[in-house]
């Protein structure tokens, strides 16, 4: 169970959010479209805590969140499928993948870990980094 609020997109003009945004099969507005994702994401990954609601942001603003967009439309256009299949579908293959020895010598983030868990994680970790500083 969700116990933080899915944190606002700090980066609208790329990731998740943008990508979203120009995706013509889309039905709703991209605000609501990240929370849904966002709630959903944290849902799978069993978040908890608002470190883990910011790994999640910033995943999803990231370079990384993009390619997880790209999956998310990919499963609308290519499944033909609404936006809620399309995100469960996108969440099912990410966890599916693990992250492997060369993610975790570039990354930082242990070898094994579900993909999408592993870089919501990452990106937790870096953000409390970098409050630390």
């Amino acid at each position: 169970m969700i116990t933080h609020p899915c944190l606002p997109s700090r980066n609208e003009d790329y990731g998740f959010f943008r990508t979203l945004t120009v995706c013509p099969e889309r039905d709703r507005r991209s605000a609501e479209v990240w929370a849904l994702a966002s709630r959903m994401i944290a849902e799978a990954i069993g978040a908890d805590s608002e470190d883990e609601m910011i790994g999640i942001r910033d995943f999803l603003d990231s370079r990384i969140g993009r390619h997880f967009a790209d999956d998310v439309v990919g499963n609308m256009t290519g499944c033909n499928i609404g936006l809620e299949a399309a995100i469960v579908s996108a969440i099912r293959r990410w966890q599916g993948w693990r992250i492997d020895r060369a993610t975790e010598r570039s990354e930082g983030i242990p070898a094994g870990l579900p993909y999408l868990t592993g870089w919501v994680q990452h990106f937790a970790v870096e953000a409390a980094m970098a409050d630390s500083d």
